[in-house]
C-alpha cells in the first residue's frame, strides 16, 4: 500500500489526547511519578508507537518488554539494572532502552522525551 505526504505525522502541527497515569503502587520506589503521554502515532499492528513522554520526580521499577529509542527534551533521569549500574542522562542525550531490561528509571528534574517504542510480536498488544 502506497502512502503519501498526508499520512506523514507531524509532531508540531497535531494534537493528540492527553493520556495521565502512574505506576503501580507496588512498582514506585520514592516520589510521586506522575505521568503524561501524548501519542503521536501508532500502527495498526500496535507493534509501533511513537509521542512525548512527560514524568514528574519519583522513581520505579521497570521492566522493558519493548525496545525504546528516548530523546530527552529536558529535565535529567537516571536509569539503573538489577546489578546497580547507572546511567544518567539529560536534554539532548538520546539511547535506547532495549527489550528485557529490568532495573528502576528515576526522574530527577521533571523530565520531558521524543519515544519511538517498538513491541516485538510476541507481545504486541
Amino acid at each position: 500500500m502506497t502512502k503519501g505526504i498526508a499520512s506523514i505525522i507531524v509532531f508540531g502541527s497535531a494534537s493528540p489526547e492527553e493520556q495521565v497515569y502512574r505506576p503501580d503502587a507496588n512498582r514506585i520506589l520514592g516520589g510521586s511519578p506522575d505521568q503524561r503521554v501524548w501519542n503521536h502515532y501508532a500502527d495498526d499492528s500496535g507493534q509501533f508507537a511513537a509521542g512525548i513522554w512527560e514524568g514528574a520526580p519519583g522513581q520505579w521499577r521497570v521492566n522493558f518488554t519493548e525496545h525504546e529509542f528516548c530523546h530527552l527534551l529536558s529535565g535529567r533521569v537516571i536509569v539503573r539494572d538489577d546489578a546497580g549500574q547507572q546511567a544518567e542522562f539529560k536534554a539532548g542525550d538520546s539511547f535506547v532502552m532495549p527489550a528485557g531490561f529490568t532495573g528502576s528509571w528515576e526522574v530527577v528534574e521533571t523530565a520531558r522525551k521524543l519515544y519511538a517504542v517498538f513491541e516485538p510480536a510476541a507481545t504486541a498488544r
